[in-house]
């Protein structure tokens, strides 16, 4: 049986101090790290059109600000002893779309842009970095409202995705037989692992002698229409029951 530890550390993952401070106490107490978990979070949802400053920069002070700090934290300990893991918390919002989440969102995708960067620059000391989107029901999307049947009945949904699920894969990611697996976007839905695609070209135009405003729509648009994503939000491509 393992001996299962925990510290409790009230510092904001906003604060480049307190990110340090998590670390150190870490290292201090149990003489090395050797992963990290970034998962804190909050919301300010609101319609683009109505965001405040203060919505926007909360959002990603926490999330994509604190991811950073707390990974860059972590990160000289893993230089020096040349291993370590890290598991960022992205989301479908970011990935996909969403309706009032501008903030969410882009905090989420500069996760995954942020994980990937880690990867490629901390793989030659044998650190690796990895995102999961998460879908579990928790205290961060308790506020979703559940003023029709609809909304109800997802909410239903999204209650049996616990947080357990998403849990044992982060563990997994962390975990020494993951030693070959960086810089991917997992997406985990109850039992439901899913590999996400990351951008790469679809399809390619080309005009030897320049383009011009016409051009563009003449020839360039019509060629490349077909290939266009819709505005698809995360439930319109996550549209089946989870499982």
């Amino acid at each position: 049986m393992y001996k299962r530890q925990a510290l409790a550390n009230t510092d904001s993952v906003a604060s480049w101090e307190g990110a340090n401070n998590m670390v150190t106490q870490a290292v201090d107490h149990f003489g090395s790290i050797d992963g990290v978990v970034n998962n804190a979070g909050n919301l300010r949802d609101v319609i683009f059109h109505k965001m405040t400053q203060d919505d926007f920069d909360q959002v990603i002070a926490v999330h994509l600000k604190g991811s950073f700090n707390v990974a860059r934290a972590a990160a000289t300990h893993f230089r020096n002893q040349e291993h370590g893991a890290i598991v960022n918390m992205t989301s479908t919002s970011g990935l996909v779309g969403n309706f009032g989440q501008a903030n969410y969102a882009a905090a989420k995708a500069g996760i995954a842009a942020l994980s990937k960067s880690i990867a490629l620059d901390m793989q030659r000391y044998n650190v690796r970095s990895n995102c999961i989107a998460p879908f579990a029901w928790s205290r961060l999307i308790a506020t979703i409202p559940t003023d029709t049947p609809e909304q109800k009945a997802r909410v239903e949904k999204l209650k049996r995705m616990t947080p357990d699920k998403v849990a044992i894969v982060a563990a997994a990611l962390l975990s020494d037989q993951a030693a070959h697996i960086s810089g991917q976007i997992f997406a985990v839905r109850m039992n439901e692992i899913f590999l996400m695609s990351q951008s790469r070209p679809l399809r390619s135009v080309h005009a030897g002698d320049g383009w011009t405003i016409d051009s563009i729509f003449e020839r360039a648009m019509p060629a490349l229409q077909s290939h266009f994503y819709p505005l698809d939000r995360s439930q319109d491509v996550f549209s089946w029951d989870p499982v």
